[in-house]
């Protein structure tokens, strides 16, 4: 367990004047690769590696169709429009993401805590897990924008206050990833450098950039030095399909523009030893349910 001096520490400076570099501090596993679970040894260490792994295969089509189905409810209904934890798109006015899924809808809760999805997370974070941000994400197609890239522990620091690199991230497709429908895309090897970013936090900042991010991301030159090793993977595959990811991998994906939606749920695992504290480089806290202050191991 880290003590509070370590974790107030900023090993990972960020949002200043200028740009900057810092090689990763931290494990990417944090267990043995022959740690029991449903990764095996190879995927580990492909994870270690490049800082991704796929399961082609992560639910069976009855579990998709019940998922989707559930997915499809919860942007239709009026209340979880209305709600705050809602973004919807700044030109359709569709919605385009819905927070803290798994405390909205039961199912959902129920595959946080599938052995499937959870176990992963703790063979690479090495201990119990908490969530610390879910959503659904829909890209429905003729429109629908994209992210442009970005770390996503450079935001967690940040502006929730995440002390170290020990969180995983998994997108589990709702519908077929097409290359063409605005995949996601990672930079393999990027994990392995952090970015720290030129320019100060808005105040609630998380506003904008829920519908476009603008504070922490990187400059043109930067994009290009991290595409440079190893260049860029674009993930598709059918319905059902999963990738995870670390922390640190630097990724973004396109608009979609072709008539063929794009959904996937997504979930956010942060080792219970690396528990967020106050922000690194923002005026304050974002809401909690987009950054979690509830620790509570999920069992």
């Amino acid at each position: 367990m880290t003590t509070l001096h370590e974790q107030t520490v900023d090993l990972y400076p960020t949002r200043g004047r200028t740009e900057g570099t810092v090689p990763r501090q931290d494990p990417v596993v944090w267990s043995a690769p022959d740690a029991p679970g449903p990764f095996g040894p190879a995927e580990l260490l492909g994870f270690e590696r490049d800082g991704f792994a796929t399961v082609d295969a992560l639910l069976t089509p009855d579990e998709v169709g019940l998922y989707r189905a559930e997915l499809d409810r919860l942007i239709a209904d009026p209340a979880v429009r209305a709600d705050e934890r809602s973004v919807v798109e700044p030109k359709s006015r569709d919605v385009r993401s819905v927070f803290e899924v798994h405390r909205i809808s039961g199912l959902f809760a129920d595959l946080v805590r599938d052995e499937r999805v959870v176990g992963r997370a703790r063979q690479i974070l090495g201990s119990e897990v908490y969530v610390h941000q879910s959503r659904i994400n829909v890209k429905p197609g003729f429109g629908a924008s994209g992210f442009y890239w970005h770390s996503d522990f450079e935001t967690w620091h940040a502006e929730d206050g995440l002390p170290r690199m020990r969180a995983v991230s998994v997108s589990v497709a709702l519908t077929d990833n097409h290359e063409t429908n605005g995949g996601l895309m990672i930079m393999p090897g990027s994990h392995r450098t952090f970015l720290g970013c030129a320019g100060g936090t808005p105040e609630d900042n998380y506003r904008q950039s829920l519908r476009m991010q603008e504070a922490g991301t990187p400059s043109h030159d930067a994009v290009r030095e991290f595409a440079r090793p190893n260049g860029i993977r674009l993930f598709t595959g059918p319905a059902g399909s999963a990738t995870w990811f670390d922390c640190n991998c630097m990724h973004g994906s396109g608009d979609n523009i072709t008539p063929y939606p794009r959904s996937n749920v997504f979930i956010v695992f942060n080792s219970v030893e690396n528990t967020a504290v106050e922000p690194f480089a923002a005026p304050g806290r974002r809401p909690e349910f987009i950054g979690a202050r509830d620790f509570t191991p999920v069992r």
